[in-house]
This record gives C-alpha cells, structure tokens and sequence, in this order.
C-alpha cells in the first residue's frame, strides 16, 4: 500500500449528491460499504478502519468502479470509475486507527 501526506487545499463541506459508497474487489467475494465523509467538489473521502483487509487491496493511484448511493433512496444507485487520490493514516484525533482514503471520481 502506498501512503501520502494529506494535501486538501479546498474547503470541504458536508453535501453532496452522494452518501455512502460501495467497493468490491476482484480479489475477494467481500463487499465493503463506506459513508462519504469530507466532501469537496474535487473527491470524496471515506474512513476505513486500520485492520481492515481493504486497506491491503487499496493503493494510490488505483482505479476502481465502485458503486454510489444517493441521500434520495428512490434513485437508483450508479456504478462509476474512481480513482485512489490519497490514503492518509490517522494517529490522532477522532479518526485514530483509521485511514482517510481520498477518491476521485473519473466518470462525469
């Protein structure tokens, strides 16, 4: 797994059209679901936990389709390309023993 320092420039704010976010790796028959947290109009960001086995299957720079969910369950869920921005280990604060993983989505 690859590390970087954390580099958000841009405000982040709380809305956006997305809620939560679904990822399947090919390695594994396990699916991960994610809330977005700390959203921007250039990515997303979700909070993993440190022991888990996706941490080991994300790298920066990885591009994945993940699977999208809305506030607004009445609209469908949508598949799009993402790429890994950033992942960043937390040793402090309220997301000790977690990873920040930075997403880009690539599909418009």
């Amino acid at each position: 797994m690859n590390q970087s320092q954390e580099k958000r420039a841009e405000k982040r704010n709380s809305t956006n059209k997305y809620f939560s976010v679904e990822i399947s790796m090919s390695s594994s028959a396990q699916i991960y679901q994610f809330k977005i947290w700390n959203i921007s109009s250039k990515g997303l960001c979700l909070v993993v936990r440190q022991d888990s086995h996706l941490i080991e299957d994300l790298d920066v720079g990885k591009v994945l389709k993940m699977k999208y969910y809305r506030p607004d369950t009445s609209i469908p869920a949508e598949y799009l390309q993402t790429q890994i921005a950033h992942i960043t280990r937390c040793d402090h604060g309220p997301f000790n023993g977690h990873y920040l993983v930075g997403l880009s989505i690539l599909d418009d």
